[in-house]
């Protein structure tokens, strides 16, 4: 599947994530890790996990929304439970609960010998348009 580049490039190309796996139910999204991911110990920063979560699960809420509309993330819980300093980290996402309004998908992040790194949620609105969000005036009021 052919991504677009709003999806492969920005952020997720400056953090190196790779998509392996594309589907609604199961997102697979891998990164080495590179000095840039690092904070000033050595270990990967937190916020690298936590953008990991939030891109593994977005893209596979959106897949499942489809043509309805776009999803955004409202809530992002991640949790940090081991450091990693090299290697190359994978991401796997799976839906919790999909409903209308919004949804709620689980991602685990292994490191090279399949060990738990980190574990989050994110919380999703499903949205008929994502246009206003982010702009000012009357529009953006709703």
């Amino acid at each position: 599947m052919q991504l677009p580049d709003q999806v492969t490039g920005g952020f997720n190309k400056t953090l190196g994530l790779e998509f392996t796996e594309l589907g609604a139910d199961r997102t697979v999204v891998t990164c080495e890790i590179t000095p840039e991911l690092l904070q000033p110990y050595g270990i990967v920063h937190g916020g690298v996990h936590c953008s990991i979560v939030e891109t593994a699960a977005s893209v596979g809420a959106a897949l499942w929304f489809g043509d309805r509309g776009n999803v955004v993330g409202v809530a992002n819980h991640t949790n940090f439970l081991r450091a990693a300093r090299a290697g190359r980290l994978t991401a796997t996402a799976t839906p919790v609960h999909r409903g209308r309004t919004q949804q709620l998908w689980q991602v685990a992040i292994t490191d090279d010998a399949g060990r738990d790194i980190a574990r989050g949620e994110v919380r999703l609105a499903n949205l008929a348009s994502a246009d206003v969000l982010g702009n000012d005036g009357p529009a953006a009021q709703t």
